[in-house]
């Protein structure tokens, strides 16, 4: 298969226009029908002569994600399932402004989305890795879940006919009919009418948080040049500041990570304050225990001088005990950094349970009370699936018994 467009720089591209004998000038103007206008069809280019369209047709792929199925949340977060190429699930959660996500009063839009079909890492609370690790995606894959987002989200506003309507119970209504016996759902028409049309150059998503499925350093290389590609002023043009990069706790990458030039934001996927309580629940601790993790943290924060976000997934009865708030205070003082409560979002056929709400509020008073900087993520998308890999999981159970159907009929 040829290289998508979206997985090469500028300076790739460059490169390749000075090959063809290309004005690099025309490098630009190809930039700004990629990443500001969001074509997804060579012929919309206009601007371009059609002997380099030619070109670029031939050599390269220009694809999209195909949204598969959307829910929408009634507090207006709203998850994406996307289908690749190749037929594999990932997913991407559009959550909207709350100034408490990560302590910072400018959250305004923030896209939460997948480096990874499945995961090898195996925590025991999280369904991305419960089908296994399929691949890793590729960089125009991470890509495309922003800007499949944006076209969705200026569609919306531009035709708001009733079937684009998020009907009520927040499913959208091409899930709700479309798992016909022996038929894989239908693809939604929240995608434009013409698929090649320019949008308008307005930015939805203005943070990016690099945690859905998958464990985003374990793709290194395809999500830093994904994570440039959105970066930079001649492509997606979010701020590396707003871009957060969240891991299990990969040791050697999270180093590797604090060398980069690139001012990206650092997020750790902690949910124990202890080594007993992170064996229990997250297999990678055996591998980079505490010790390790926070030695890679204390060099990253010593390159970087900037605080980081401690992940904490609230679960009942594992690591909502007040016994954690000491230990998670020292962690959190020790690296500079905030930690983000989280109410576990439960996943079918997992046997953890989400904390009362008193719970969780009297564990956020007791980090407070230890002077550390801590938020407690209020209800975002738990009536949607919102756990990781969630949505993904329960489509493939579907599409396999409708398909085990379909087989046994005489």
């Amino acid at each position: 298969m040829p290289t998508d467009i979206k997985s090469l720089t500028r300076e790739e591209l460059e490169a390749q226009f000075v090959t063809w004998e290309q004005p690099i000038y025309r490098v630009k103007q190809l930039m700004d029908w990629l990443y500001v206008h969001r074509v997804t069809n060579w012929d919309a280019m206009t601007n371009l002569p059609k002997g380099l369209r030619e070109k670029l047709r031939h050599d390269f792929s220009l694809g999209t994600l195909e949204m598969f199925r959307k829910q929408g949340s009634r507090d207006a977060t709203q998850k994406f399932l996307w289908r690749l190429e190749d037929h594999s699930l990932v997913e991407s959660v559009l959550i909207p402004a709350n100034p408490s996500l990560y302590g910072e009063a400018s959250d305004r839009h923030t896209l939460c989305v997948s480096t990874q079909v499945g995961c090898a890492y195996g925590c025991k609370f999280c369904a991305s890795g419960l089908d296994g690790w399929k691949r890793n995606l590729l960089p125009h894959e991470i890509v495309e879940q922003v800007m499949g987002v944006e076209r969705w989200s200026l569609e919306q506003s531009r035709v708001q006919s009733p079937e684009s309507r998020v009907v009520e119970g927040g499913q959208s209504p091409i899930v709700s009919g479309a798992m016909d016996a022996g038929h894989a759902p239908r693809t939604t028409h929240h995608v434009p009418r013409n698929p090649g049309h320019a949008f308008p150059s307005e930015r939805l998503v203005d943070n990016l948080v690099i945690m859905g499925m998958g464990e985003p350093l374990a793709n290194y290389d395809n999500l830093l040049k994904a994570l440039r590609l959105l970066n930079s002023p001649w492509g997606g043009r979010i701020g590396a500041r707003k871009i957060t990069v969240s891991t299990s706790g990969l040791a050697p990458q999270i180093r590797k990570l604090a060398d980069e030039p690139e001012q990206f934001s650092l997020a750790i996927s902690l949910h124990g304050a202890t080594d007993a309580v992170r064996e229990k629940i997250m297999p990678v601790n055996r591998k980079y225990p505490l010790k390790e993790l926070t030695a890679a943290l204390d060099y990253y924060q010593s390159k970087r001088a900037r605080m980081i976000t401690c992940e904490y997934i609230l679960i009942a009865g594992v690591n909502d005990s007040l016994e954690q708030v000491r230990p998670l205070a020292g962690l959190a003082h020790r690296l500079n950094a905030k930690v983000n409560l989280i109410p576990y979002n439960k996943v079918e056929d997992l046997p953890w349970a989400r904390p009362t709400e008193e719970v969780c509020e009297s564990f956020l008073a007791a980090l407070k009370s230890q002077k550390v900087v801590a938020t407690l993520r209020r209800e975002k998308g738990h009536d949607i699936d919102a756990a990781c890999g969630q949505l993904r999981l329960k489509t493939e159970k579907q599409l396999a018994a409708s398909a085990a159907g379909v087989r046994s009929e005489p």
